[in-house]
């Protein structure tokens, strides 16, 4: 069985609901305290044994270039005159640029998240791989890359990472997967129903989400699918039912220990942000009276 050993993440969009903020700025790069949120999936990654990233990006995402690349002179020289106490922020920002073999590729094709896979297709070959988003993630502690290379490790195919719904509301918001359960959070999938609208519409209670472990033949459906794509959203989905249809197993791995952020709109970014606010160990106690004294 090949490893899992590279990663793509898309982030060619224009974060329009951040606007102003992201007119400069990717959304990629907000903040959550005092990380971009990117790095929080690139750290999972790493941790997961991912070596190479793959991030398809647009002309205006050099800033995600810039986090990732070794910190330039004059800030090191900058730190270098703090001292000592300045010592743990150089190791901090050199240890960033060494975590992963970082490639930047521009994206080139029809919107839909199909594309950035065709842009990176070539720098993928036929090794399975992980797609991930940068503005959705599971909790770090849990590592759901992780938890998605034991399933492939046991059964091979691919894997989506999912999550139990929480509320009414996420029925029209995400893909819920269909198939025959065969262990507890584990289903084999025969499809994938997008945006049910509603609890009796949907085939389970398991909502894709955030990450997926590809079978590297997946890129060989798209690239067939892109010569006869005309309208509407260029999405990898039909191509994973045609590759269940053609008998390769997919599996919905409800996602375990962990709590699930999506930060893709001004409010959902406010509640990770305050948080993990709430988490940090210098910020807790004083983020808590804070709080509390504006209510």
């Amino acid at each position: 069985m090949t490893k899992v050993r590279k990663a793509v993440i898309p982030a060619a969009g224009f974060g329009t609901r951040f606007l102003p903020q992201t007119k400069a700025m990717p959304k990629e790069m907000m903040p959550l305290v005092d990380k971009p949120i990117i790095q929080y999936v690139v750290e999972e990654l790493v941790e997961a044994g991912i070596q190479d990233i793959i991030i398809v990006g647009s002309s205006n995402k050099r800033a995600i270039e810039d986090h990732f690349d070794m910190p330039s002179e004059e800030l090191l020289s900058n730190l270098r005159l703090g001292g000592e106490k300045k010592k743990p922020y150089i190791d901090l920002v050199e240890r960033i640029s060494n975590m992963a073999n970082f490639v930047y590729v521009r994206q080139k094709g029809p919107y839909g998240n199909a594309t950035p896979l065709l842009s990176a297709a070539h720098l993928i070959g036929d090794e399975p791989f992980i797609y991930t988003f940068a503005d959705d993630f599971f909790s770090p502690e849990a590592n759901s890359t992780a938890q998605m290379m034991k399933i492939y490790e046991e059964r091979g195919g691919g894997v989506f990472a999912c999550k139990k719904v929480v509320n009414e509301s996420e029925y029209a918001t995400y893909g819920f997967a269909a198939g025959d359960r065969i262990d507890e959070g584990l289903m084999k999938m025969s499809t994938i129903v997008e945006k049910p609208g509603n609890k009796e519409a949907a085939p389970s209670d398991l909502a894709s989400v955030s990450g997926y472990l590809m079978p590297a033949e997946l890129l060989k459906y798209i690239e067939k699918g892109s010569h006869t794509h005309t309208e509407g959203e260029f999405t990898f989905q039909p191509y994973v039912q045609q590759m269940i249809d053609d008998g390769i197993d997919f599996y919905a791995k409800e996602i375990e220990g962990a709590k699930f952020y999506d930060t893709g709109n001004p409010l959902e970014y406010l509640k990770t942000t305050i948080e993990f606010g709430l988490k940090h160990p210098e910020l807790e106690k004083a983020l808590k009276e804070h709080i509390a004294s504006l209510l």
